[in-house]
């Protein structure tokens, strides 16, 4: 068994059970308390399991990760997510962009096209695209989340459906097995979903931390989506699903 494939196996005790000791751990996995340690700070960090004294427990389903580590967190994958799917974005499209870490790479990574008119909820985006010339951004109006710079409420969703583009790109906090997307806050939320709407085609990006994450509020489906782009195999049951609705995946 590997690295990969033990954090995997923890995080699937862990939700059976609610909560797994490092003695309990080492001994199932025959490893060291010490490599354990180092796979439930890695998980952790991943926003995958809560770290408990002695142990992991469930992450909460109602509270997300802090803005600034999600913003680190596992940058070098959304980095190659992020030129990946930049590179499915023609030159001279219209977009929605909404509130994310990973989507604030992407507009990055789109820094390099030409002509996009762009339509964000997201300050950080706004920011990150202000520069270039040929671009025309247009930012949501709305009550503005001081946390993350989202830009939330019911002006913004009207705004959004003023609007039909191209492509939608979205990010996640997590997916369930049975497809459902999965979001912490309910008012961010109902903006993705008119995004969702009001796309031609709708591209996600998601890392694999978000394949074992189970917050709250239900987005939508992963059968709404044309492509998923993410860093790693989804599990077989998420692979299935999106043979089963002609999603089409692409691994960075």
């Amino acid at each position: 068994m590997n690295q990969q494939q033990r954090q995997d196996a923890i995080i699937e005790m862990v939700r059976r059970q609610g909560y797994a000791s490092i003695e309990q751990l080492t001994e199932h996995f025959s490893v060291t308390p010490q490599t354990i340690r180092r796979d439930l700070n890695t998980l952790s960090a991943e926003g995958r399991i809560r770290r408990i004294h002695g142990g992991a427990g469930l992450e909460s389903s109602t509270v997300n990760t802090s803005y600034s580590t999600r913003k680190t967190l596992n940058l070098e994958a959304k980095q190659r997510i992020a030129a990946l799917l930049a590179r499915h974005v023609p030159h001279h499209s219209s977009l929605f962009i909404n509130i994310g870490t990973s989507n604030e790479v992407i507009a990055e990574a789109l820094l390099d096209h030409q002509g996009l008119e762009v339509i964000t909820n997201n300050l950080n985006v706004a920011a990150i695209l202000q520069h270039k010339e040929d671009f025309n951004v247009i930012i949501a109006g709305g009550q503005v989340r001081s946390r993350d710079g989202g830009i939330i409420g019911e002006a913004t969703i009207d705004f959004i459906n003023q609007f039909k583009v191209d492509y939608g790109i979205i990010g996640i906090s997590g997916i369930d097995e049975d497809g459902s997307l999965l979001e912490f806050d309910y008012q961010e939320v109902r903006v993705a979903q008119a995004i969702l709407r009001n796309s031609r085609k709708v591209f996600l990006a998601t890392d694999h931390s978000k394949f074992q994450r189970n917050p709250v509020v239900r987005q939508g489906n992963l059968a709404q989506l044309d492509a998923l782009f993410t860093d790693r195999a989804p599990p077989e049951a998420i692979v299935h699903l999106l043979q089963q609705h002609d999603v089409a995946l692409h691994i960075a």
